[in-house]
């Protein structure tokens, strides 16, 4: 059977490893970025560059967008409905919301084209290894059709119909924020009390209390590495899209308010950061206590664009 042939709108930190994978196991994938040089390393690997998003999907069977915000993912897709096949699949697996999803469904469907919600958890080193959670909101027709695409890229899971991979992802955001910032008050403790903040984290490991952000996210803290994996702005953009989705479905989220509030600060003072610099708004409070004495690894200016 002929492999489709994919247009990859969006070549960020987590699109380049994701084409660099599609590439590795023989797909013909064009790319397309705002800021060209982004493409540079996956042209080196055999990606076709087109300088438009609409001479991107000219000839694709699939076109997967991996953008920056809903409002994005939407401009960039109704600017390409001309050029777009009419028997395209498009699977958008930027984080955006559930309402924005749903708007997309119908942008498409009033062509014939069929859209998957799947934005993804697990950073880029999960996208470099092809481990990716990816959430799937789609009929089962078409999580069937884009089974076998996805499935380079991690593990693909049908959640529901169309806009659940979003809600999905959303819920994933709030767990991982709210743990993120739980991660970082515990060390900030132990420090502070005279413990080894380090060996804390490891007798941890195996119990109630063990997860992926203590194992990952809890050694950056101890490293001070906010060098960006997952970055403040985005999991804002995220923590913002979960209280408007909450508000929307008529459900009070405390906890969310609260974390929303802390990467809304981080956002005015290192939104390119690792969004494990929730630890750095924690010590802002705290100006006795700093977790670990090595210094500070937190992107340049240009890094954090």
């Amino acid at each position: 059977m002929t492999q489709p042939h994919i247009a990859f709108l969006g070549i960020g930190l987590m699109g380049q490893p994701m084409v660099l994978r599609l590439l590795a196991h023989g797909y013909s994938v064009t790319v397309w970025n705002r800021t060209t040089s982004k493409t540079q390393r996956c042209r080196e690997h055999g990606a076709h560059v087109a300088s438009t998003p609409g001479e991107a999907v000219r000839s694709a069977d699939v076109v997967i967008t991996m953008l920056e915000a809903g409002p994005v993912v939407h401009s960039v897709i109704s600017a390409v409905l001309t050029e777009l096949p009419s028997d395209a699949l498009v699977i958008d697996m930027s984080s955006t919301r559930q309402d924005e999803a749903l708007n997309l469904q119908k942008l498409l469907a009033a062509r014939g084209n069929g859209f998957v919600d799947a934005p993804v958890s697990g950073g880029v080193v999960g996208a470099e290894a092809g481990r990716l959670a990816i959430l799937v909101g789609a009929s089962k027709t078409d999580f069937e059709r884009c089974l076998t695409v996805l499935s380079v890229l991690g593990t693909p899971t049908w959640v529901g119909p169309t806009g659940s991979g979003q809600l999905a992802k959303l819920c994933n955001q709030l767990i991982v924020g709210g743990t993120l910032n739980l991660v970082a008050e515990a060390l900030l403790l132990a420090q502070a009390g005279g413990a080894d903040p380090s060996a804390v984290r490891q007798a941890l490991r195996g119990g109630f209390a063990d997860s992926k952000i203590l194992e990952v996210h809890g050694q950056r803290m101890l490293d001070r590495n906010f060098m960006p994996g997952g970055q403040v702005k985005s999991q804002c953009k995220d923590m913002n899209n979960i209280l408007m989705t909450a508000e929307q479905l008529g459900v009070s989220l405390p906890q969310a308010e609260l974390i929303t509030a802390v990467y809304s600060r981080l956002l005015q003072t290192h939104p390119g950061a690792d969004h494990s610099a929730a630890l750095l708004d924690l010590e802002s409070h705290n100006p006795a206590v700093r977790l670990g004495s090595k210094p500070d690894q937190l992107p340049s200016e240009s890094q954090s664009n």
